[in-house]
């Protein structure tokens, strides 16, 4: 059975229709491509019905609940306007709610000028936090203990999460979910929604799982999907091409101008992965990795390690 992680999407009147829709569509998508989290979406409103950004009326929605989940994510969309629309009734009311139900246990995903209300009511308060271009200047203003980011697609500072403007909310589930669910999982969701997978300059560097996917090449893709679903698999350039259902020489070209890399240094890359996995989660011997990574020997690990890193494989910290 997976596990339920709730989300919250709380709504006021005018609320960017992408902002809601992008990200909670992610979430979607990402419980139909892995079995061990489940995101149960709850849209939560001072008001029962609401108008969007673009005039379609959004409800019944969920009424402010008096408690919540202690490891709930919630979601703060983007409004039309800028600060101003925070002295309005149901704002207040939410900044108010906000305050006094938001613990450090929640995880807040704050979605372009969503970071503006969180900032209302306390809740950056000395954090790093980013939004939309047009609104950095009124959240610093808000609270001057934030440290406004500019010009930056998402920022992420402990369980305090806040993105650019509307289709960057995007991107930061994409991160959520690559951090809840897996990688390999908010690749699928990307490329199901068409969209690239972007990271910030202040993520851990990007995966081989996730790297060199940022495009939209539906062959490449099925021969990147082959080998990362089996990296250990004795792949060879023919059964690849087949997978493609292109020759060997067309294969390799558009692989290698969608990537930027070859078939071979992908595959390496995600090899030498699930080999520092093994060398930091087992207790096998190099032989025993060698052969499960899928490298030829033993001899050949070592040598390919070597090329790569600057310490053996038998001096890893976990060994």
């Amino acid at each position: 059975m997976p596990r339920t992680q709730a989300v919250y999407f709380l709504l006021l009147p005018d609320t960017l229709l992408l902002d809601i829709a992008g990200p909670a569509d992610a979430l979607l998508f990402a419980n139909r491509y892995q079995d061990e989290v489940s995101f149960e979406l709850h849209f939560i409103s001072p008001q029962q019905n609401i108008k969007s950004s673009v005039g379609l009326q959004l409800g019944p929605l969920q009424a402010l609940p008096a408690q919540f989940d202690a490891d709930a994510i919630l979601v703060l969309p983007g409004l039309i306007g800028g600060n101003e629309v925070h002295t309005l009734p149901d704002a207040q009311v939410a900044i108010k709610w906000l305050a006094q139900h938001v613990q450090t246990s929640h995880r807040l995903v704050c979605i372009c000028s969503g970071a503006l209300l969180a900032a209302h009511a306390g809740l950056l308060r000395g954090h790093k936090a980013t939004t939309h271009h047009n609104h950095c200047h009124e959240l610093a203003s808000i609270d001057s203990s934030i440290k406004v980011e500019e010009n930056r697609i998402f920022v992420e500072d402990g369980r305090i999460s806040s993105s650019a403007g509307v289709t960057a909310g995007i991107d930061l589930v994409l991160h959520l979910v690559s951090e809840l669910t897996g990688p390999l999982t908010a690749s699928a969701v990307a490329r199901n929604l068409v969209v690239y997978m972007r990271r910030s300059g202040n993520d851990p560097q990007l995966s081989p799982w996730l790297k060199h996917r940022s495009h939209l090449h539906p062959a490449v893709h099925k021969m990147q999907d082959a080998m990362v679903k089996d990296p250990a698999h004795p792949w060879n350039l023919t059964e690849l091409a087949k997978i493609a259902c292109s020759s060997s020489r067309h294969a390799t070209r558009v692989f290698k101008l969608h990537t930027e890399v070859s078939i071979q240094a992908y595959l390496t890359s995600l090899r030498l992965s699930l080999a520092s996995k093994f060398l930091n989660n087992t207790d096998w011997s190099i032989e025993r990795i060698a052969e499960a990574s899928g490298f030829g020997s033993a001899r050949q690990f070592r040598r390919i390690w070597n090329m790569h890193f600057p310490a053996p494989p038998s001096a890893s910290q976990f060994r």
